[in-house]
C-alpha cells in the first residue's frame, strides 16, 4: 500500500471526521486516515493534531492512549498541523484544570478573563467565545498562500494561547483584545480556529497544508 500522506491523530477527542473530510474535499488524490496508531503516525508524511473539549480530558486521552510521544516526534520532523486544544496543548501550562501542557513552547494557556469581556460599547462579550471572527496574519507564511489578510474562520473556544515567545506569532483575532490565534514555527503551524468549519478560507489554509514544504 502507498505510504500514508497525512495521519490525522486520534486521541479520542475531536471532530476527526470532519477534519478528514475536509482534507479529502481539498486534496482527493491524497492517502489521508485517521489513525490512533504510533508508528502510522511515525511514518506519515505529515500530521494533523485535532482538538474539542476541555485540556485535562485530552492530555489523558492522549496519554490513555500512549500518543504523547508520537505527537512530540511528529512536531520535530514533519509537516504539523495542530487544530484547537492540538494548538494548546503545544504550550507548557494550561489555566484549565491547572495541567501541564506538552511543554513543546513556552507559555500558557489563559481563559477569556471576565473583567474584560465587554466590547466597545460596553456590552458584555459572551464566553465561549463562539462564531466568525477576522484574522489578522502577523507574518507571510506559505500556510497563508491565497488567504486575505482580515478572513474570517470559525472559532468555538473559552481559553487562548498566550506564548512567552511573541516571535512563535504567526497571526491574532480580536475578542475584544488582540490575542494569538495562530503560530508557526519551522514545520509546525497550528491554530485556535476550526479550518474545516471556516468555508473557503478554511478549505484553502488545508489546502496549502498538503503542499506545504517547510
Amino acid at each position: 500500500m502507498n505510504r500514508l500522506q497525512v495521519a490525522v491523530i486520534d486521541y479520542g477527542m475531536g471532530n476527526l471526521r470532519s477534519v478528514a473530510n475536509a482534507l479529502k474535499a481539498v486534496a482527493p488524490d491524497v492517502r489521508i486516515e485517521i489513525t490512533s496508531d504510533p508508528e502510522q503516525i511515525a511514518t506519515a508524511e505529515r500530521v494533523v493534531f485535532p482538538g474539542q473539549g476541555a485540556m485535562p480530558d485530552c492530555i489523558r486521552e492522549l496519554d490513555t492512549r500512549g500518543l504523547r510521544q508520537a505527537v512530540i516526534a511528529a512536531t520535530r520532523d514533519k509537516p504539523f498541523l495542530g487544530i484547537c486544544i492540538g494548538l494548546q496543548m503545544l504550550f507548557e501550562h494550561s489555566e484549565e484544570g491547572d495541567v501541564p501542557g506538552l511543554g513543546i513552547y513556552p507559555g500558557e494557556v489563559k481563559r477569556f478573563p471576565a473583567e474584560k469581556m465587554v466590547d466597545i460599547h460596553g456590552a458584555k462579550l459572551k464566553v465561549p467565545h463562539m462564531g466568525w471572527s477576522q484574522v489578522e496574519q502577523s507574518v507571510t507564511h506559505d500556510m497563508w498562500r491565497d488567504i486575505p489578510d482580515l478572513a474570517r474562520f470559525y472559532y468555538v473556544h473559552s481559553y487562548y494561547v498566550a506564548p512567552a515567545e511573541s516571535a512563535l506569532t504567526a497571526a491574532t483575532t480580536a475578542y475584544p483584545f488582540d490575542y494569538t490565534c495562530a503560530i508557526a514555527r519551522d514545520n509546525v503551524f497550528a491554530v485556535q480556529f476550526h479550518p474545516e468549519k471556516s468555508a473557503e478560507s478554511g478549505l484553502q489554509l488545508l489546502r496549502n497544508f498538503v503542499n506545504w514544504k517547510p
